[in-house]
Order: C-alpha cells, then sequence, then structure tokens
C-alpha cells in the first residue's frame, strides 16, 4: 500500500471532527512549504570564490593537515 492509501484508510476511521483538525493540519504543512525564490543551492555555491594556491584543491588534504603552508 502507498502512503496516501495508508492515510486514507485512517481517515476512513475519523469522525468528522477529527478529519476537519486533520484538514486544518494538512492546510497548514502545505502553506509552510518555502517558496522557489531566487537562485537554488546549486547556484549560489557556484559563485563562491575563494583566494587559494593553484594546487589547493589536489592538495587539500596537504593544506588541512598543515603538511603544506600557502604561500
Amino acid at each position: 500500500m502507498t502512503t496516501k492509501e495508508l492515510l486514507q484508510a485512517e481517515i476512513d476511521h475519523l469522525g468528522d471532527e477529527a478529519v476537519d483538525e486533520l484538514y486544518r493540519v494538512a492546510r497548514a504543512l502545505s502553506s509552510e512549504r518555502p517558496q522557489a525564490s531566487g537562485p537554488g543551492l546549486l547556484k549560489r555555491l557556484q559563485e563562491i570564490k575563494i583566494q587559494a594556491p593553484e594546487d589547493f584543491a589536489a592538495n587539500l588534504d596537504l593544506y588541512l593537515s598543515g603538511e603544506k603552508i600557502a604561500p
């Protein structure tokens, strides 16, 4: 059974008052979803610029451990 089918089966067993409350909760959840505005996360990450040596990406582990020091 899908989740929607399981929910429907549970709803079928609820009284009218409980169904009304469940509807209010469902409406609140759907209105809480963030609306997409502006560039997405991946686009914003692509725009990040760092100042680092040319070999920084290739030797990241060495820079992080301190074995190699940036000039």
